[in-house]
This record gives C-alpha cells, structure tokens and sequence, in this order.
C-alpha cells in the first residue's frame, strides 16, 4: 500500500510540473511527508527530480540563462549542506518549517505581486537569495523560497522561466543529495525507492505536459496554491503544534 500510495505522489507531482514547470518537490515532499519524516521524503524525491529537471532545461536560452543566474545557484550548494543539519536533526522542527515554507510559497503564488528588478538589484540580490534558498533546501528538502519569487522577477520569458526554474532545481537537488550523504541520510532502502519513483514521475512530467494546452495553466496554478496552503497549515500545525 505503501508503495502505491507514494507512486501515486509522484505521478501527480509529475503531472503538476509538466503542467506549469514547478511543484515536483513541494508536491511530493509536501504530501509524503504527511506518511514519513520529510528526511524521509526528500531523499525519496533526489533522482525524480534530477531526471525530470534534466528534462525540463532542455532548450536553446539554457546557456545565458546559467550565465545570469549562475551566482545565485553557486551559493546554494554551501548553504544547503548547513541547513541539512536541521533536516536530518530528528524530531518535529523540520515538518514545522517544511510547512512554513509552503505556507509562504502558497501566499506568494495567490498573490502573484507584480516584482521586477533593475539590473543592479539582480546582481547584488543573487548570492543572498542563494544562500537563503539553500538553507530552505537543506533545512526543508524543498527548494523554492526565495528563489521562485526571485527569478520570476528577471523579466524572463515563460520558456525561459520554465528553463530557470527547471535549473534553479536540478542544483538544489543535487546539493540535498550531497548533504543528505554527507549527513548519513542516504539508505540502500531510500535509493532504491527514489529510483522505484523515477517511472510515475516521468509519467506524470508527460501527462501534464500534454495536458498544457487543454487545461489552464493559470486556473490549475490557482487551484495548486491552494491546496498547498491548506497542505502547509496541516504540516505547519504537526510540527509547531
């Protein structure tokens, strides 16, 4: 049952980011995490999300978009490692915060504020948005606040975006696979099962990217960040509670 019920996750956090581009980690880890120890859950998402990821930047704007953002995605490596310590520390903090985290991502994603920076505040913003991303990383297993906000404000395009995000991701989940080795987390059993849930991801990533252009990208994202704040209330409760 157990193993059905984490296919059927990662099918439907597929389906999720092949719709809109985003959502495989705060989807998976999210729910699993009702189930098992976000601990748990993150070192079940690292190869879905490197593969899926690797899928999704695929396209002819990935070299000057690692040229713009790269100070951002190096910072994150270090900060993630810190913040594992958390992650990996036991006990009800990290649910509470993985919780917060999606609280705050859902807030954002219902609000939409209209962010743009100048060129200036992109430069000396990058490494500070990745430093605070990667503790969220580390600390959570999810990597989107601040950096979702952040690089949906460099004015990009939605292909372009869709490309960042899907890079801003594979760093962030290649640094939590190092600091959950680095931290001990990384189990025969656990590597086994992230690589049992690459199969309904995929699926997931292919179901949604065809179903782009007969559902509403902006009404599912409505819909998505609502169910992730009520998700992120529960989570929140069970571990601040």
């Amino acid at each position: 049952m157990d193993s059905l019920l984490t296919a059927a996750v990662f099918l439907l956090a597929g389906a999720t980011k092949g719709l809109i581009g985003l959502g495989l980690p705060t989807v998976s880890v999210g729910l699993l995490a009702l189930l098992m120890p976000p601990v748990e859950a993150a070192a079940l998402l690292l190869v879905p999300a490197v593969v899926t990821n690797i899928v999704q930047i695929r396209g002819p704007a990935l070299h000057p978009i690692l040229r713009r953002i790269w100070p951002m995605l190096l910072a994150m490596a270090p900060a993630t490692l810190v913040g594992s310590a958390t992650l990996t520390g036991g006990g009800r903090l990290p649910l509470g915060l993985l919780g917060l985290a999606l609280i705050l991502y859902a807030a954002w994603g219902l609000l939409a504020p209209p962010l743009r920076l100048s060129p200036r505040a992109e430069r000396w913003s990058a490494v500070p948005i990745g430093l605070a991303n990667g503790a969220v990383n580390g600390a959570t297993g999810v990597a989107v606040m601040p950096a979702v906000p952040w690089l949906g404000a460099l004015g990009l395009t939605r292909d372009e975006m869709v490309q960042a995000l899907g890079l801003a991701f594979l760093v962030a989940t290649i640094a939590l696979g190092a600091a959950l080795a680095w931290q001990g987390a990384i189990t025969p059993v656990n590597a086994l099962g992230s690589l049992l849930a690459l199969p309904p991801a995929l699926a997931g990533q292919w179901l949604g990217t065809r179903l782009r252009g007969q559902v509403s990208p902006a009404r599912f994202r409505t819909l998505f960040f609502a169910a992730l704040l009520a998700l992120g209330a529960q989570l929140a409760w069970r571990g601040f509670g």
